[in-house]
């Protein structure tokens, strides 16, 4: 197996200093308390990961109509704030660093989970269901943002971005991608104002350029990174102009500088990924889409998207099962594999905590004997 030694050496991103280049993506993993705050099986879950050069952790809401599912963690109020500081103190300890996806699930969201209708853009049902605390029902229809909507969710992820910090984060990923609020602003089938957020790309892209900005205004650009997934079908998207929204985008927040911009399934060979490239000024992270859960398959398509310009490689499923994944990589170890029964929808320490290290135990950090209530 050829390995990719690149992705062993040092990197500077913003004012972090990384030990390597290889990020653990965001992943939901429906582990928090009903009320969104993080718990101490979390603080474990991160600090068995913290050799990767940056843990980048799962989405978190920047207010409560944001919510998507059952367990998933948020950042707008104090006792969010507490517990993520004992997870970001864990980290820290083991030698590790943080940045924190926010996320506004828009109409991915049900009133039987948050306790509001959910708003995007246009009342544009997500299609299909919607899984709720009493398991999977309707998508209803959300409720059209207004200007003034528009403004305080804007003001929101800037204080979540804060919030952020002052929990021991050094930095944020505003969440662009894979169908959440963002993502519906830029998609023509999920927007479909007339107003200055709607109608060409220009004016699509215009919600996430302005949560960025604020974001950026509030800690500073250089802890800002920005997600985005080019394409992507997944929560019913339909985009339109792709390869004319994400250049300009990349090219109107490129003069900010943020830490970095994150590609979703970064297909090297894709134009949209050489034209982003090109627009983009700093730091691209790209996540590529593996052949398979190996060590030579993350070498193939890490090498791929560096060769092409990447300058980081965020990795999910792998990290995911393997919280020794920077040793395994470098020793071509083999990779344990995902158990996906318990990738969501499912408390507790099964399939979060427990996956073994190459020693054939559980990382050294699985110290917390929690369990929480499962939710299916």
């Amino acid at each position: 197996m050829t390995h990719t030694t690149e992705l062993f050496e040092p990197a500077r991103l913003g004012p972090v200093d990384l030990p390597n280049r290889l990020l653990m993506a965001p992943l939901t993993r429906n582990r928090a308390e009903a009320d969104g705050t993080p718990t101490p099986l979390m603080a474990t879950y991160y600090a068995q990961r913290a050799t990767a050069g940056l843990i980048i952790a799962e989405a978190s809401t920047p207010n409560a109509v944001g919510q998507t599912y059952p367990n998933i963690t948020a950042v707008h109020a104090p006792r969010h704030v507490a517990g993520w500081r004992r997870v970001t103190d864990a980290v820290r300890e083991a030698g590790g660093r943080m940045f924190l996806q926010l996320q506004h699930g828009g109409r991915v969201g049900h009133p039987a989970t948050s306790g509001l209708t959910p708003v995007a853009p246009s009342p544009v049902p997500l299609p299909g269901t919607v899984f709720t605390p009493d398991g999977h029902r309707p998508a209803v229809v959300p409720r059209e943002m207004t200007a003034a909507d528009i403004r305080a969710t804007v003001a929101d992820f800037a204080r979540a971005a804060r919030n952020a910090l002052d929990a021991g984060f050094e930095g944020v990923e505003v969440h662009s991608a894979n169908g959440h609020l963002l993502h519906q602003f830029l998609a023509r089938n999920t927007n479909r104002r007339t107003d200055g957020y709607g109608g060409p790309a220009e004016r699509r892209l215009r919600f996430t350029a302005e949560v960025t900005e604020a974001v950026a205004a509030e800690i500073g650009a250089e802890r800002v990174g920005l997600r985005i997934s080019p394409g992507n079908t997944v929560n019913g998207i339909a985009e339109g102009e792709t390869e004319e929204i994400y250049p300009a985008l990349a090219e109107r927040l490129g003069g900010l500088r943020p830490a970095y911009l994150h590609l979703v399934s970064a297909d090297p060979d894709a134009p949209v990924f050489g034209a982003i490239r090109a627009a983009w000024p700093g730091t691209l992270v790209a996540n590529p889409v593996l052949e398979e859960m190996s060590a030579g398959a993350v070498h193939r398509a890490s090498g791929r998207l560096l060769a092409a310009g990447a300058d980081l490689i965020a990795l999910g499923r792998p990290f995911l099962a393997n919280p020794d994944l920077v040793r395994r990589l470098r020793l071509g170890a083999p990779l344990n594999q995902v158990r996906d029964r318990y990738l969501m929808y499912v408390g507790g320490a099964d399939g979060y905590t427990d996956y073994p290290t190459l020693d054939g135990q559980p990382s050294r950090s699985s110290i917390v004997a929690f369990d929480g209530p499962r939710v299916a």
